[in-house]
């Protein structure tokens, strides 16, 4: 028990001492999307690992090593502020791609549901993408996953 207390008012890890990047804001909420409807589809999981090597540049091991870093950010987040807040300082465009992103991971298994509908939305609320990008980007990436390649 004693310990116990001594852990919960001990500093914390430098790995929770991790600085949030927009690197690891877009990968937290990316796994967060993608396990918001009970299900981490291994299709999703691909899905995010090639958005953030395309988007952010990076290879495969810094890929996965991001992905972790995010899960657990992602289970230490109360909310979604300490993501959001960093993502409103980039531009426009950027803001934009990140909720094409977003529709990217929820049509990566073919199915939408209204929860990842309401996360998208929220995340683009926070982030300052107005309403009509976002439905329009929705329509686009639903056009663009169901089209054979």
């Amino acid at each position: 028990m004693f310990r116990n207390l001594m852990e919960l008012f001990a500093p914390p890890t430098p790995e929770r001492r991790l600085p949030v990047t927009t690197e690891l804001a877009v990968a937290a909420l990316l796994v967060h999307l993608a396990g918001i409807d009970g299900e981490f589809a291994d299709v999703e999981l691909d899905r995010i690992r090639n958005i953030l090597r395309e988007h952010f540049h990076l290879d495969d091991d810094a890929v996965n090593e991001l992905i972790v870093h995010a899960r657990k950010k992602d289970q230490e987040a109360v909310d979604f502020y300490q993501f959001t807040s960093l993502l409103t300082q980039l531009d426009m465009d950027q803001r934009v791609g990140i909720i094409r992103m977003m529709w990217n991971v929820v049509f990566a298994d073919h199915v939408q549901n209204e929860m990842e509908d309401n996360m998208v939305w929220r995340v683009a609320e926070l982030i300052g993408v107005p309403a009509r990008e976002r439905t329009m980007l929705r329509a686009e990436v639903r056009k663009e996953q169901s089209d054979p390649e």
